[in-house]
């Protein structure tokens, strides 16, 4: 081994014993606690806190492209956990199964896009569904498990730092089937056309969602029959939970012992009517697949609340800065728990804190009695104000508990 590979290896084995140590600390122990406690609808300490934002942090420093990816990743880790957040460190490294896809093309017609012509600009979907014939080209997607790829991964991160970190092959129930329908449905189709589309070809709207529930229900079957379904913790700590669904049979998750995560983005300008025509009752069979679900996302749920409740086995109602707080306090008591997520531009825009302090007191203050979170996400820059995360986490751990 030359000098320069012994420093990267050197470098990473020494960031993956950090992250170690605060994964077997006592401080995780009541972090862990914390979430269960929450998301069992059982009375924690106090609110858990968590945001996806990062400070800044250091540039990696290793030149192979695999060990600077390794590198990245924990010093990603280590820079979430210095916000002091009640952000769950797992003491693994996981590595993702090789899904290989057929046919190349997941849906059958190549989903498009269109690159901007400025400088961070936006990219627009150019979706391939532009007349009715073209629904004929939709295939649904098969999964072919290579062991042989999966493995290689695994041996080559194990042989890095396996001794400190132990590896799992991670398998989850999220991505790539995209289980909201709605942005799938987006790429296929386009937003604008779509919205057209449930009033003059409400027909192909449904078989479209239909298309796609099936497709999704049918690629369900194929990843629980392959057995490496792992739990869903991949999205953050905030389905960190108890375990849930019945025993596992040979060692096998299904999904019924896992989380999902839906939504409806991209129908959320229809009316409540509409969502349960057009998009709740394609989700349902999915959703009720498994153990438990968090709906919601940045989309406004105030006027379909009734509607979201209606999921069997719905856990967590996201009451986002565009959702009514009170209405949703009203109709989800303690028998949910409620996700409080704040806007990411009303925290790290302000030059001082005042502002965001009252609104954290008073959010809290409404929710006592709750199951809740306070969560913020979508944090893409901190305007010039590099310890913000740091200061909103202090100001919402100190609220969940002034109000616990």
């Amino acid at each position: 081994m030359n000098p320069t590979d012994a420093r990267q290896r050197d470098r990473v084995r020494d960031l993956a014993r950090q992250v170690a140590e605060i994964a077997g600390g006592t401080e995780q122990e009541a972090i862990r606690r914390r979430w269960r406690d929450v998301n069992a609808l059982r009375k924690p300490d106090r609110a858990p806190v968590w945001t996806s934002g990062s400070p800044p942090r250091p540039e990696p420093t290793c030149t192979d492209p695999y060990i600077r990816g390794v590198e990245q990743r924990l010093i990603w880790t280590l820079a979430t956990h210095d916000i002091g957040m009640d952000d769950v460190v797992e003491g693994t490294f996981g590595v993702p199964a090789d899904l290989g896809i057929a046919p190349d093309r997941f849906w059958g017609p190549e989903i498009r896009k269109i690159k901007p012509d400025t400088p961070g600009g936006a990219f627009i979907d150019d979706p391939p569904l532009k007349t009715e014939a073209d629904f004929d080209l939709l295939r649904q997607p098969l999964f072919r498990y290579n062991e042989a790829a999966t493995q290689e991964r695994a041996e080559r991160a194990h042989e890095l730092f396996g001794d400190i970190l132990p590896v799992v092959v991670l398998c989850p129930p999220g991505p790539p089937l995209l289980r909201q329908l709605g942005s799938t449905a987006q790429e296929l189709r386009g937003q604008e056309q779509l919205l057209y589309d449930v009033v003059d070809r409400p027909d192909l709207v449904h078989r479209l969602m239909m298309f796609l529930r099936d497709a999704v229900l049918q690629g369900m079957d194929q990843l629980e029959q392959l057995g490496l379904i792992t739990p869903y913790t991949l999205l953050g700590p905030t389905t960190y939970s108890d375990p849930i669904g019945p025993p596992l049979v040979d060692g096998r998750l299904t999904f019924k012992n896992c989380w999902i995560m839906g939504n409806n983005q991209t129908f959320c300008a229809i009316s409540p009517d509409m969502f349960q025509k057009f998009v709740l009752q394609y989700q349902k069979p999915i959703l009720t697949r498994f153990g438990l679900c968090n709906y919601g996302c940045c989309e406004d749920n105030s006027d379909r609340i009734d509607r979201i409740l209606t999921i069997p086995n719905l856990r967590t109602f996201v009451c986002n800065a565009w959702t009514n707080l009170d209405k949703v306090i009203a109709a989800c008591g303690s028998d949910y728990v409620i996700k409080w997520e704040q806007k990411a531009s009303e925290v790290v825009l302000p030059d001082d804190t005042a502002a965001i302090q009252r609104h954290l007191d008073d959010g809290a203050r409404r929710l006592q009695g709750c199951r809740y979170q306070i969560v913020m996400r979508s944090v893409t820059t901190l305007a010039g104000h590099p310890n913000r995360l740091h200061e909103w986490t202090q100001l919402a751990k100190d609220a969940a508990e002034k109000y616990a």
